[in-house]
């Protein structure tokens, strides 16, 4: 269902809430820069089908002049759109809606992090200055390895494309050489944006294997 939150500076914000309300475990999950769509949705749903109570804040609501909830298609003026709306929001008011939709799972006893593309970077940026979280798992996260020295609260693990022109290789081995521990990893027949179902972005196999892995590590760390 869709609600409203609202962050400790006052901004309100529609969010997607799912799941089981007495879930132990509640996971936030952060969208790609194309709003609160449907694609995020059906992530947020499929983690919800795992039993976690799931929210996916609307990001952009900071920058969108009172137009709430923005759902952008996967096409050239969505993108040239949501591109406009990330440059318009700084991480610390990202940060502070993401806190608020950790408040959200106020029943939940573990709260976890992910996301994709702009959620992916984040995720990495939460894992690194919140202490809300237990663990993150970042996808594709462009823009990580400006902050690939920031050191995680908790712990994290990365899933990249090996064919991702939108993040070469060598940003991917650069976040490798500073995180040396972390799990990170790379999918060679895979491009960007490989877990958006129903696109040609998504190669089937490699996005199984990732989402299996991200359930396997949010199991080890919501335990």
């Amino acid at each position: 269902m869709d609600i409203t939150l609202t962050a400790a500076d006052g901004h309100s914000f529609a969010a997607y809430l799912c799941g089981p309300q007495d879930a132990r475990a509640g996971i936030v999950v952060l969208p790609e820069i194309f709003g609160i769509n449907a694609h995020i949705r059906q992530m947020a749903d499929r983690f919800a089908a795992q039993g976690y109570r799931v929210v996916s804040p609307s990001l952009f609501d900071r920058a969108t002049d009172g137009e709430t909830g923005l759902q952008l298609d996967y096409d050239n003026a969505g993108r040239d759109r949501g591109l406009a709306l990330r440059k318009a929001i700084r991480d610390e008011d990202a940060l502070r809606d993401i806190e608020a939709a950790a408040a959200a799972l106020k029943d939940q006893a573990v709260r976890l992090v992910t996301g994709y593309c702009w959620g992916g970077y984040l995720s990495w940026r939460a894992a690194c200055l919140s202490n809300t979280f237990a663990a993150a798992s970042c996808w594709y996260g462009g823009g990580i390895a400006r902050h690939a020295d920031d050191t995680p609260r908790i712990p994290v693990q990365m899933h990249f494309g090996g064919k991702d022109s939108a993040i070469p290789l060598p940003d991917v081995e650069k976040i490798q050489a500073a995180q040396p521990g972390l799990p990170i990893h790379i999918y060679p027949e895979a491009g960007h944006a490989f877990g958006r179902e129903g696109t040609a972005a998504h190669p089937p196999a490699s996005a199984a294997l990732a989402w299996e892995r991200t359930l396997a590590f949010f199991a080890e760390h919501s335990a």
